[in-house]
């Protein structure tokens, strides 16, 4: 029975190639496509050519050897095929043979019936040009525990604060211990890096193009330097917001001297930006308590220069000055005051008797309570919370203490994502309006063990106690979006029965005996500043404001303003809210002559009196 030589043509071909690489390994893997085919052609003619050909080299017969010792039931068909005297048979048209190209990994070539090789197409892969050095390389024990120390540091600063961007360095040296200089060898400042100034220079940019009323006000008053000899002590959130702020103070002739008013909120570009800029920054983020004190004393103790003007959020650059430099007041002709804290501190100065100069009361203007305290922080309260605990809102239950302006926004937030939230508020007011916003009003003991995240708003003390956190649930999460870091008792949690356990950036688990654990973020502090970022827009409404109650009280003639407390003036904060209407393309409608006069208003406003603050408590 005679076989056609072109029954098996893969078989045949790939015990030609099985046999040449035996030979000639290293022959083989220099040979071209073209000579590889020319090769296995002459194999072919000398296999169908008869008996007589040398068993030595016929493949068919090795094949059916191995065969025969491996499969008893294939013997036959393999000694059949060695003693086959094939006769020349063209390879079939209609198929070719596929067979792997030694040449090439992974490539292919088509061998067709007359010996030509066509090459098959081949996908090139994609290698980076450090690929080989970094990942060829078997990675010995250290360089595998450096990079999954490199991951989880990297997965740890996206966490942060986001409003900053710091590069993570090892370098744990405190700002306090380095001896840095800008480009023109000035060293008054103390901040993490000099180095990223440029970064930081770019963040300012940014928020410049979000800044609409403050650039406009940089514009407009800048010829005029409504604060030419003011020496400004500042003691804010230092981000970009802020830079473009100070720089605006600059721009119309005031010298500034800054620290930070929250100890995890600074963006270390920023202020390095700043300081390359010729300013006086004394901020690092995660700066400890005595940094923070320190900082301030820097700011305000310093030979030769003595400040006339306050900018405070908090209360306690006013705080220290009051405790440690009290003379300093003589030449002080005002202090502008943003925060809810610092407002009561100042209403306490008054009432007491002990306040020695006029204030201005910026959290209660229309512009600081209605944008940053409620559009902010509805946006910003979401933006925190997922950065640090990667929360899914809906479904969960959220009380929110507080229904202020800060609470109202956080709430609507909430409410909105899915979430169930309830409320607990101390005004009769702000209660009703929670209720008429479909929220239900509890007290926090009623909800405390079953909600899944507390969220303080309301300036206060102790508004969430030890007693509290011991009925907390296990995993519930809480934070605070006031002001003052007095609201949480984080300094019950510090106790020997309990476990801290830093799992992110300002994300710690406390965790109890018998297992269960609370999430705490920013230790008590500010979460959308110490955490994630606020809107730009929003700020620049409050810088504005702050911007002007500055120029007031400086350019004020002796005897307008006593040593009390006083609202920005309805005319002012109309002017900050007309500066950013542009933005949107908006265009106010004007009042008649007549209609002015019955409404018995002029024209040009103000349109509200000086005892209103905001359509809401």
């Amino acid at each position: 029975m005679v076989l056609c030589a072109t029954r098996h043509p893969t078989v045949r071909i790939r015990s030609v190639l099985s046999v040449l690489e035996k030979k000639s390994t290293v022959r083989f893997a220099a040979m071209s496509v073209q000579a590889v085919a020319a090769k296995m052609a002459e194999v072919e003619l000398k296999d169908v050519a008869g008996k007589d050909a040398s068993p030595a080299i016929s493949p068919l017969t090795a094949k059916a050897e191995e065969k025969k010792s491996e499969n008893n039931s294939s013997s036959s068909s393999a000694a059949a095929a060695a003693a086959v005297e094939p006769s020349p048979v063209k390879m079939p048209q209609a198929s070719a043979m596929k067979r792997p190209d030694p040449q090439q990994n992974g490539g292919e070539a088509f061998v067709n019936c007359d010996g030509t090789v066509a090459e098959a197409p081949r996908l090139k892969k994609i290698q980076f040009a450090d690929q080989k050095l970094e990942f060829n390389k078997r990675p010995t024990k250290i360089g595998r525990r450096s990079l999954s120390r490199s991951i989880s540091q990297s997965s740890t600063d996206s966490y942060s604060s986001a409003a900053s961007y710091t590069d993570s360095s090892d370098d744990e040296t405190s700002p306090r211990d380095k001896q840095q200089k800008n480009s023109k060898g000035n060293a008054d400042f103390c901040i993490k890096n000099i180095k990223q100034a440029d970064f930081g220079r770019r963040e300012i940019e940014i928020a410049e193009q979000e800044m609409p009323a403050l650039m406009a006000l940089r514009k407009r008053a800048q010829g005029e330097k409504p604060l030419a000899g003011a020496k400004i002590v500042g003691c804010t959130h230092i981000t970009a917001q802020t830079a473009v702020l100070m720089e605006t103070l600059s721009a119309l002739g005031a010298q500034c001297r800054w620290a930070a008013c929250n100890i995890y909120s600074t963006q270390n570009e920023v202020a390095a930006a700043l300081a390359e800029g010729g300013f006086s920054v004394f901020a690092w983020k995660g700066e400890s308590e005595d940094d923070f004190w320190w900082c301030i004393d820097r700011c305000v103790n310093v030979e030769g220069w003595q400040p006339n003007m306050i900018l405070d959020d908090g209360g306690d650059l006013t705080h220290w000055i009051y405790k440690k430099y009290p003379n300093m007041f003589k030449k002080i002709k005002g202090i502008v005051e943003e925060s809810v804290t610092g407002v009561h501190r100042l209403y306490q100065l008054s009432k007491a008797g002990k306040l020695c100069v006029p204030a201005m009361n910026v959290n209660d203007s229309v512009t600081k309570q209605k944008f940053d305290n409620l559009y902010c922080c509805r946006e910003s309260i979401l933006d925190g919370l997922k950065r640090t605990t990667d929360v899914m809102f809906g479904g969960k239950q959220v009380v929110v203490c507080g229904y202020g302006e800060v609470g109202k926004g956080c709430s609507a937030a909430l409410k909105a994502m899915g979430s169930i939230v309830y409320v607990t508020e101390i005004d009769p007011i702000c209660a009703l309006q929670a209720c008429m916003d479909g929220f239900r009003l509890v007290k926090l003991n009623e909800v405390i063990r079953q909600v899944d995240i507390v969220i303080t708003c309301t300036g206060n003390k102790n508004v969430v106690v030890r007693e509290y956190m011991d009925r907390m649930k296990n995993g519930c999460i809480v934070c605070n979006m006031g002001h003052s870091n007095t609201e949480i008792d984080v300094a019950s949690l510090r106790t020997p029965e309990l476990t801290w356990e830093r799992v992110r950036s300002q994300v710690d688990h406390v965790i109890w005996p018998d297992g269960k654990r609370i999430v705490l973020l920013a230790e008590g502090r500010l979460l959308n500043l110490s955490c994630s970022t606020v809107p730009t827009f929003v700020l620049s409404i409050t810088a504005t404001t702050q911007a002007l109650a500055l120029i007031e009280l400086y350019n004020a003639p002796e005897g307008r303003y006593k040593q009390d407390v006083y609202l920005l003036p309805k005319k002012m904060d109309e002017y900050v809210a007309s500066l950013h209407l542009p933005t949107f393309d908006a265009h106010l409608t004007e009042l008649s002559d007549e209609q002015a006069k019955y409404l018995g208003l002029n024209k040009n406003g103000p349109f509200k009196p000086n005892y209103y603050r905001s359509a809401s408590a």
